[in-house]
C-alpha cells in the first residue's frame, strides 16, 4: 500500500494526473472547437467602412458567415458582403433587428446604441466587445475614472461641464480640452494656451488634461479570448498629421527601452484583464520627456494603428479579432520584418469623386503592399487607403515612405 511519505511515488503519480488533466483540457479544447466548425455561424458586424471591409478575409477563411449593417449605401465592404444591410448603428431599432436573429455581434467603431446591444445580449445573442466595455469606451471621462480606479497611468485630469470651467481650468502650459463623448480621429480635441483660444474650446462635457510633454505616441494591441488567453503584438510608433491631429503614418518595432517596451505592454495587458474584455483593443499610450508610459485612450476592436500586421506579423489584427471573438486560439504575434504603415488621405483642396496619383510605380516594388478601401468621393483627410512597406532596415523602409508620402494623392478631378 502507497503511503503518503513515498516522495518519489507520489511525484509519479501526479504527474500521470496532471498528464490525464492536460489530455482532458486538450480534448475539451479540441471538441469545442471541432463543433465550431461544423456549423455555419452568422456573424453581424455594425458598420462597414474599412475595418468592416478587412474583417470579411478571416471570415472567409473560417467559413463565418459575415452580416454587415450601415447607413451608407456605398460603404466599403457593402460590395464584398451579399448580407448587408442599411441602417443607422445608432439606432436602437436598426440595431435590435440586425442582430437578433444572428449567433454573435461585433463592431468595427465603437459609437453604436448600447441600449440595443444590452437587449441582443440578453436575448442570447454572443456581443463582443461587451456593452459595458462599449460604455466605458464612448465616454472619455469614464474611461479616466477607470484607469484612476485600476490603477492605470495616465495623465492628471479634470472634469469640466462646460466652456466656463474650462475657462477656470486654463494654466500657463496649456491645456488639452477632450470633449467626453463622440470624438475620435482627432475630433473632439482641442489645444487652449491661453484665454485667447477659450473662443475655439468645446461649450460641453469634457476632461481636461495639463499639456505634458510627450516624446512619442506608441500603441499596442493587445488581444484576449473567453478563455483567458491573451497575446501582444510588439508596440508601434505613431506619428499624427499636424494639421488634421489624425495618424499620419506608424512604424514598427517602436524604438524604446526594454524597460519601456515591458511596461507598454503590461499595462495592455492589464487592460485586457481588468476590462474582461474579449476581441483585440488598441492601446494608444503617450511617451513623455521624463520616460513615463502613459495610456491615452483605448478602442477594443481592429485599428489603425495596426493594418500593417496584415504583412508583417504572423497573425493580422482581423483574423486575431475573429479568433478571439469565438474563443479560438489566438494566433501568433511574430513579426516577419520591421515596418511602415502609411495612410493615404484625401489631399486638402479636393472634394467628389476620388482618383490616385503614384499608384501604379509602387506596383512594381518588392516589400510595398497597397490597399485602397473603395470609398467612391474623397474630401480633406478622410482615410482612403494605406500602405505598407517591409523592410529588413528600418531606416529603408522610413526613406520609402517619404517617398510615398510625396508622390501618391487621392485627388478629384471635380472642383
Amino acid at each position: 500500500m502507497l503511503q503518503y511519505g513515498d516522495s518519489k511515488m507520489g511525484i509519479l503519480i501526479l504527474s500521470a494526473l496532471l498528464n490525464t488533466l492536460k489530455i482532458s483540457v486538450n480534448g475539451y479544447k479540441k471538441e469545442k472547437m471541432q463543433r465550431f466548425f461544423e456549423k455555419s455561424i452568422q456573424l453581424g458586424i455594425l458598420k462597414g467602412g474599412q475595418l468592416g471591409r478587412m474583417l470579411l478575409q478571416p471570415c472567409m477563411n473560417y467559413g463565418i458567415v459575415p452580416h454587415i449593417m450601415d447607413i451608407d449605401l456605398h460603404a466599403p465592404a457593402g460590395a464584398y458582403c451579399r448580407n448587408f444591410v442599411i441602417g443607422d448603428a445608432l439606432a436602437f431599432e436598426d440595431v435590435y433587428n440586425f442582430g437578433k436573429n444572428l449567433d454573435f455581434l461585433t463592431l468595427e467603431f465603437e459609437h453604436v446604441n448600447l441600449e440595443a446591444l444590452k437587449k441582443l445580449q440578453s436575448n442570447g445573442v454572443t456581443v463582443h466587445p461587451r456593452p459595458e466595455l462599449i460604455e466605458i469606451v464612448q465616454d472619455k471621462g469614464l474611461q479616466k475614472q477607470f484607469y484612476e480606479k485600476n490603477g492605470i497611468s495616465t495623465a492628471a485630469y479634470r472634469m469640466a461641464a462646460n466652456r466656463k470651467e474650462v475657462e477656470q481650468a486654463i494654466c500657463p502650459g496649456g491645456i488639452v480640452q477632450k470633449k467626453r463623448l463622440a470624438g475620435y480621429d482627432g475630433t473632439g480635441v482641442v489645444v487652449l494656451k491661453s484665454p485667447d483660444d477659450l473662443e475655439r474650446a468645446f461649450d460641453e462635457p469634457s476632461i481636461i488634461e495639463e499639456k505634458i510633454e510627450i516624446e512619442k505616441e506608441i500603441s499596442i494591441l493587445v488581444a484576449r479570448n473567453a478563455a483567458g488567453q491573451i497575446e501582444t503584438y510588439p508596440p508601434v510608433e505613431m506619428v499624427f498629421h499636424q494639421t488634421a491631429n489624425m495618424l499620419d503614418y506608424l512604424f514598427s518595432p517602436a524604438v524604446l527601452s526594454p524597460h519601456q517596451q515591458a511596461e507598454a505592454e503590461d499595462l495592455a495587458r492589464t487592460l485586457a484583464q481588468k476590462l474582461q474584455m474579449v476581441g483585440l483593443m488598441a492601446v494608444e499610450m503617450f511617451v513623455t520627456g521624463q520616460g513615463r508610459i502613459l495610456v491615452n485612450e483605448i478602442a477594443p476592436r481592429p485599428h489603425n494603428s495596426g493594418h500593417h500586421t496584415i504583412e508583417a506579423n504572423a497573425t493580422s489584427q482581423f483574423e486575431q479579432h475573429i479568433r478571439a471573438i469565438f474563443n479560438l486560439p489566438l494566433g501568433s504575434t511574430r513579426f516577419h520584418s520591421p515596418a511602415v504603415m502609411v495612410n493615404i488621405v484625401g489631399e486638402f483642396g479636393y472634394v467628389g469623386p476620388v482618383t490616385y496619383k503614384g499608384i501604379a510605380p509602387l506596383l512594381e516594388m518588392s516589400g510595398v503592399y497597397v490597399h485602397l478601401y473603395g470609398k467612391r468621393i474623397t474630401r480633406p483627410y478622410r482615410k482612403m487607403g494605406h500602405i505598407t512597406i517591409l523592410r529588413p532596415d528600418l531606416n529603408e523602409a522610413l526613406e520609402i515612405a517619404k517617398h510615398i508620402k510625396t508622390e501618391v494623392k487621392a485627388i478629384s478631378c471635380q472642383q
